[in-house]
């Protein structure tokens, strides 16, 4: 049986500033397909990972209730995340191998909903193509990013990134402005006439969302943050979850904008939210809307 949410892209091991690639101990789950998996499987839907790392990450007991498809590698994706007054420094310590269409099981490619959710390039653009029937979202910050001979993640200009084989087949665009600075308004304009919709989300300054060329913006539901990282997966998946659920993409705003506030209150991963915990937040909201 399909599934009816599947994400594609590497499971990393986020390691601590001090923490050495060989110990174990020091990391944490991290990626867009461990922080995407973990909430659609919160949601209740029947969610699948397509990922490539090694043997020995334990994908099963750190994604309980996921169907796991492994490329297999002689290692997984190993980032160090280092905080500074001036934002997050990512470092790319070691990374699994690609993932094609090949890799792709077959009863797969009649999933629902699909979020292409690369890391670090990792994602064949050929895959975006696979998906006849769903409902496809695109992080873009994988393709967004290169590594430097320093192993350090450096930034892609947005007119070298060849993403049109991607949008031809995408419904939902998702951009952050880690990504992208606010002053690529004409990017992002040109980005939003490929797609159905696009999001932009900046934080703790909220999203705007451009959808068929109507823009709104929706400002951060109240939040204490601890941690931000993953947020904007978050967001990325309670928004496909929400918008396939309902039809409007300015509902699935406000969802998956609350969401997103509630994972920036916990460390990493720890407290994935429930349903019942993002609709018990917007009705204590309901001021917090798309505009």
């Amino acid at each position: 049986m399909p599934p009816e949410f599947l994400v594609i892209g590497h499971i990393v091991q986020d390691l601590s500033p001090q923490t050495s690639r060989d110990e174990a101990a020091g990391w944490r789950l991290g990626g867009t397909a461990s922080y995407a998996a973990l909430l659609a499987t919160r949601l209740g839907l029947r969610t699948a990972v397509l990922t490539a790392a090694a043997p020995d990450l334990p994908l099963d007991e750190v994604l309980p209730g996921t169907e796991i498809a492994r490329v297999p590698s002689t290692r997984s994706t190993q980032f160090r995340n280092v905080y500074t007054a001036q934002g997050r420094v990512q470092y790319v310590l070691q990374r699994a191998p690609p993932i094609t269409p090949a890799s792709l099981p077959d009863d797969w490619r009649g999933a629902r909903i699909v979020l292409l959710g690369p890391v670090a390039g990792e994602l064949d653009a050929a895959l975006a193509d696979c998906f006849p029937q769903a409902l496809i979202g695109v992080s873009a910050q994988g393709w967004l990013r290169e590594i430097g001979p320093d192993n350090r993640v450096r930034p892609v200009p947005a007119e070298r990134w060849q993403g049109d084989p991607l949008l031809r087949q995408a419904h939902v665009l998702f951009v952050s402005d880690e990504d992208l600075p606010p002053s690529s308004k004409p990017v992002l304009e040109k980005w939003s006439s490929r797609v159905d919709t696009l999001a932009y989300t900046s934080g703790e300054h909220g999203a705007e969302v451009c959808h068929r060329g109507t823009w709104r913006r929706i400002d951060p539901f109240p939040a204490k943050s601890v941690d931000p990282t993953g947020a904007g997966d978050i967001f990325a998946t309670a928004f496909l979850v929400r918008y396939q659920e309902s039809g409007d993409p300015w509902q699935a705003t406000r969802f998956a904008a609350c969401a997103a506030a509630l994972i920036v209150e916990s460390e990493g991963l720890a407290d994935i939210p429930d349903r019942a915990t993002i609709e018990e937040r917007l009705r204590e909201h309901p001021e917090i809307v798309a505009r």
